[in-house]
């Protein structure tokens, strides 16, 4: 009786150190290998200010009920909780942006799972007092271009704190968190504010690098070329150019890409690098990693893969630093689902049967001692 309560305890006790390993010392573990990359400044380099750091993630695609059973939906909010808890708590950034996406079925919601959308956002993704959080539009939130209503478009705003375009300044970088899905030049509701206040900020970036007169009302600043956070890719054929260890899979990463369903029209990335001129710019929508040149070949494109294990086995997440002359950027590739599962077989199967073997051995010894000692041999 005591062997097999001993070997119930072992059971128990391995049950309990592999949960705990797998959904809280495993993503410490893996995320503390990653951390904030130093900018090496030059002679040139203003460095009177102290560089800022900020983490970028996109396409969270928190689950719904027309998509997915509950149980995938309580595992995917917990696996980002965890992840992204555990990031903030070991960076500690200053900025946080999410890049579209936010929901998987924001676009068919009613009121009612909308606001469950929002409530959960704010619950899973919670942040330390004194982190800014900002936030993009993505197609799965209102829908495509030829899909958004004033409905969907007006409630994302609200409940998230957006709105189409923004121009953010810290410490003299400038970021512009675009709505990727309003430009497509064809004068929609949605589109209109977003291509007039483009209007306005390449206006007020040519008046601070001197390339234009400034308005009497505007006081000039700085110029530093901006950052452009958004959810949409800029135009590329496919992601054949792309060599990133969480790039995409063959066939998809020869596959075309779709203009304005993929990425940006080509016209729109033309206008759009003509008119702001980034360093660079950050997107996400493809669910893959890929760095690459800049069309204008003035700066880099980063796409990031999508932040939830239901759309990508090994995510990963952006940490950034940046004055406003110099960034540098580093990926942080998060646990990959296949490797827990493995844990958990491990530590749910085969050290039970281990368990097991041991203790029948040591229990087939007891018992011939038990013979050998009232049945001696002669």
């Amino acid at each position: 009786m005591k062997i097999k309560r001993l070997f119930f305890v072992k059971i128990i006790t391995c049950y309990v150190l592999t949960i705990l390993y797998c959904e809280f010392i495993h993503y410490y573990l893996v995320l503390s290998q990653c951390d904030w990359p130093q900018i090496k400044f030059t002679s040139s380099t203003n460095n009177t200010t102290a560089p800022l750091k900020f983490m970028i993630l996109t396409d969270t695609h928190m689950m719904g009920p027309k998509r997915t059973v509950w149980i995938d939906r309580v595992l995917r909010d917990w696996e980002m909780y965890r992840a992204f808890q555990t990031a903030v708590n070991l960076h500690k950034p200053e900025i946080v942006f999410f890049l579209g996406d936010l929901t998987d079925e924001g676009e068919y919601s009613n009121i009612e799972q909308f606001e469950d959308f929002r409530r959960r956002f704010h619950k899973l993704f919670a942040v330390p007092e004194g982190t800014k959080v900002y936030t993009t539009v993505g197609n799965h939130d209102i829908g495509f271009h030829h899909s958004v209503d004033s409905n969907s478009f007006g409630r994302f705003i609200n409940a998230f704190n957006t709105n189409g375009t923004q121009l953010i300044e810290v410490r003299g970088i400038y970021f512009i968190l675009l709505n990727s899905i309003a430009l497509e030049g064809d004068n929609c509701f949605f589109c209109r504010p977003v291509e007039k206040e483009l209007l306005r900020l390449e206006k007020l970036l040519d008046c601070y690098s001197h390339q234009a007169h400034c308005s009497p009302h505007i006081t000039r600043k700085q110029y530093s070329r901006p950052i452009l956070l958004q959810h949409f890719p800029l135009y590329r054929q496919s992601d054949i150019n792309c060599t990133e260890p969480d790039e995409a899979p063959y066939p998809e990463k020869i596959e075309k890409y779709k203009e304005k369903w993929d990425c940006l029209g080509k016209n729109a990335t033309e206008q759009l690098i003509r008119q702001i001129k980034p360093r660079l710019a950050v997107s996400g929508h493809s669910h893959h990693g890929c760095t690459r040149s800049l069309p204008s070949n003035n700066g880099i494109e980063i796409t990031l893969p999508s932040f939830n294990w239901r759309n990508k086995i090994n995510p990963s997440y952006g940490l950034f630093v940046a004055t406003p002359d110099e960034y540098v950027f580093y990926k942080c590739l998060m646990p990959v689902e296949t490797t827990v599962f493995a844990i958990y077989i491990i530590g749910f199967l085969f050290l039970p049967l281990w368990f097991y073997y041991l203790h029948s051995k040591q229990f087939r010894k007891r018992i011939n001692g038990c013979v050998c000692k009232y049945f001696p041999s002669r």
